[in-house]
């Protein structure tokens, strides 16, 4: 069946702190879930609209996607629903469906049930039956209770015919204040028919419905693993874990060869499926010569925040006969937990000789093992 859709997402988003469409979940623009759901479920066209001025957040929001272009919004919910419809070029007895971007936890197994409950005069929701014990109160006090029998919590999309929905839309006096489509097409005489909802279909309206939204989105586990080795020079000090340890020798390499950051920085870059350590800062490039080491984690850290994922935990083994690096674990951890913006609990640092066999038994050089645990969207 041909259907288009428009996206509603020009509401300024006060209650959530503020433009809630752009704001990222699981690593992509609240808004961008829903154009991708339409896409996937076959929408002929979609439309998405946004507040004037958001152009380029929207061009950002959507970038790689086809098959979608924006409309400025109007003064209120019943305004902007009606610009977006009249952007359609689909013919009148398509299927129309109209989503709140606040709603991004959409699949296109919603998509479908609700085409198959359309008809050509009927359109149908997607709507919970009240679970929860209704009451009505006042300045915090209770007044009384109310009947939840045939009551039904109305979410999005809706899916109307066209046509008849866009006539509808026309004749709402202004000021009358639909509080959706389903009431616009019933105030115009038309049947609406109820289909069974989903609680996953949660509206974005507080700050803390991001947390439930994130806890709801499909997440895989990674774990990554990095080696280093770097060999042993003149010098009065090393860098080990980010920390500075006054020691007779230094570790020699391009940049400051922190061997323990270097094999953590691979063990991310590796759980991300991201290359390595010398991929992102080569070698033979002279920026990075003499460089702090914690801004090539700090990088593998960002690579990870921008796939919407997260660190979990890290463990770093050092392997060397000196320095000693007991006394320096805990100054350890803490600098990786800042670094890493984790737990101090979530981060180990341990060290162990070789019994004075290989290269790191015979005082040559330091060796480091890392190995870390990501999530990331499903």
């Amino acid at each position: 069946m041909t259907f288009a859709a428009v996206i509603v997402a020009a509401g300024s988003g006060s209650r959530a702190g503020g433009a809630k469409q752009w704001r990222r979940l699981g690593g992509r623009p609240v808004a961008r879930w829903s154009v991708e759901a339409f896409l996937e479920a076959g929408a002929s066209e979609v439309v998405v609209v946004i507040a004037p001025g958001d152009t380029a957040r929207a061009a950002e929001a959507f970038d790689g996607l086809q098959g979608w272009r924006t409309v400025a919004g109007g003064a209120d919910r019943a305004a902007s629903v009606r610009a977006g419809l009249e952007a359609l070029t689909s013919p009148a007895e398509a299927v129309v469906m109209v989503h709140d971007a606040a709603r991004p936890l959409l699949t296109p197994a919603h998509i479908h049930v609700l085409l198959e409950a359309v008809t050509d005069d009927t359109g149908a929701i997607l709507a919970l039956p009240v679970a929860d014990s209704l009451r009505r109160g006042r300045d915090d006090l209770l007044e009384g209770s109310v009947d939840r029998t045939d009551l039904w919590r109305a979410q999005t999309p809706q899916a109307f015919p066209l046509g008849r929905l866009l006539d509808a839309s026309r004749a709402v006096p202004p000021g009358a204040g639909p509080t959706d489509e389903a009431d616009t097409y019933a105030l115009a005489g038309g049947r609406v028919r109820l289909v069974a909802g989903d609680p996953r279909l949660m509206k974005l309206t507080y700050p803390e419905d991001f947390a439930m939204a994130e806890a709801l989105v499909a997440r895989q586990i990674r774990v990554g693993q990095g080696v280093d080795a770097h060999r042993w020079g003149p010098g009065d000090s090393v860098w080990l874990c980010g920390v500075e340890i006054a020691h007779g020798q230094t570790l020699v390499g391009h940049s400051d060869a922190d061997a323990g950051l270097h094999a953590l920085t691979d063990a991310i870059l590796g759980a991300l499926g991201d290359g390595d350590i010398g991929d992102h800062f080569p070698p033979t490039d002279p920026r990075w010569k003499g460089a702090s080491s914690d801004r090539f984690l700090a990088h593998a850290v960002e690579r990870v925040a921008a796939r919407g994922g997260r660190i979990v935990n890290v463990d770093v083994t050092l392997i060397c006969e000196q320095p000693k690096i007991k006394p320096h674990r805990q100054a350890m951890r803490e600098r990786l937990a800042g670094l890493l913006a984790l737990p101090v609990d979530a981060v180990s640092v341990k060290a162990t000789t070789t019994e004075q066999m290989g290269f790191t038994g015979r005082g040559e050089g330091l060796a480091a093992q890392a190995v870390c645990l990501i999530e990331l969207p499903g």
